[in-house]
């Protein structure tokens, strides 16, 4: 057995930049402003500069930037708003937090992301805007959502946070990166993200200057001249500290990028001819960056301990739908109701995918995994 595989390198990737790291954070410490300090207003425009987008308005994560951008947006108690089944929960809790009603729509087999086909069918009269979560590093389908949306004087969210630097292609052959294309879109710089930061870190992107200068402000309590509140807002920054990590990691994105797309495709490769095994679909219209690399299995629970017995780390997104969830029974859902989410959530399994994973490693999961599959 290979000696502690992890499920993310986080200390592998520091150590490459660390010199760069420790200067940029002995700096803030010197400088002591550790608030709204020069570094934050860098990271915006640079991060805006990457995106080739007009607005970024950092914040302290990602949950708090669907918030702000729901109320950026003027969403109000029961306004309805759309999202996937099967994701992580923050686009649900940050909506139910303000009021708004959470309906979820169910997701493709394939992508994991949300079916474009199902969306028509959950407008109501109430529905005022759609959460577009791009999932494990690989776009939705965002033509035909953004047609619905236009068509229908829809709102649409783009949410980022695992999918920050891939690209979208449209029909006619025109390329937009993900966390662009929406009205308002957020971005989470989780340390386990492609673009991560030492801590909580979060941001919000958009076109519009209108809705730039609404997230502004809600992300510093409602506040437009200091002790003048203008709206109901909250205290949602990110840290000077976290932003001059980021100023460094923005500058190796691509690099990281081009390691996980390495590692997935070595992954393919090994798991090529497997026929109890899924790999993760690249589809036409979008590049994959693999924040997360996820396969489908039968018996993924049995498989996933005796993984574990093999010294092979795993991670289950998501074990339970978002409409199953205690929290959210309110809604009315029952089981049954979104049954490819639910499907899902019996057999993903997400393998060890980092920007440091060496071939051997790979090896050695594959080859763990493929002798577990066949003791069953």
């Amino acid at each position: 057995m290979l000696n502690s595989i992890k499920m993310v390198d986080l200390h592998g990737q520091y150590l490459k930049i660390k010199e760069e790291i420790d200067q940029a954070i002995s700096e803030v410490i010197n400088s002591t402003s550790f608030i709204n300090g020069k570094p934050v207003e860098s990271f915006g425009l640079e991060l805006a500069n990457y995106l080739n987008v007009k607005y970024v308005v950092p914040c302290a994560n990602g949950t708090d930037a669907l918030q702000i951008a729901y109320q950026s947006l003027g969403l109000k108690p029961g306004d309805e708003v759309l999202m996937p089944a099967f994701n992580y929960v923050a686009s649900a809790e940050a909506a139910a937090l303000i009021g708004l009603k959470p309906v979820f729509v169910d997701v493709w087999e394939d992508s994991f992301n949300l079916n474009e086909n199902l969306i028509e069918g959950k407008i109501t009269a109430a529905t005022k805007a759609i959460v577009v979560v791009h999932l494990f590093g690989q776009s939705a389908n965002m033509e035909p959502i953004l047609e619905i949306a236009h068509r229908l004087g829809l709102k649409i969210i783009e949410d980022n946070a695992q999918s920050l630097g891939a690209e979208y292609t449209f029909s006619n052959g025109a390329k937009q990166k993900t966390g662009t294309m929406g009205d308002i879109n957020i971005h989470s710089f989780f340390p386990t993200k492609n673009l991560g930061c030492f801590g909580d870190g979060g941001a919000i992107s958009t076109n519009d200057k209108d809705l730039a200068q609404k997230a502004a402000m809600i992300s510093r309590h409602g506040q437009g001249e200091k002790y003048a509140y203008e709206m109901i807002g909250c205290n949602s920054r990110l840290d000077t500290l976290q932003a001059a990590i980021l100023r460094i990691k923005l500058k190796n994105l691509d690099g990281y990028l081009q390691s996980r797309k390495e590692a997935a495709k070595y992954y393919h490769q090994l798991l090529e001819g497997s026929l109890t095994t899924s790999r993760p679909i690249e589809k036409g219209y979008s590049n994959h960056t693999f924040n997360q690399y996820v396969i489908k299995l039968t018996d993924r629970d049995k498989i996933k301990e005796l993984l574990k017995n093999e010294g092979v780390p795993s991670m289950i997104y998501y074990p339970s739908p978002l409409h199953l969830q205690k929290a959210y029974a309110y809604l009315g859902y029952k089981s049954g109701d979104f049954r490819v989410a639910e499907s899902l959530c019996q057999e993903v399994l997400a393998l060890p995918m980092h920007t440091e994973l060496l071939q051997d490693e790979q090896e050695y999961v594959i080859n763990s995994l493929i002798k577990s599959i066949n003791s069953l």
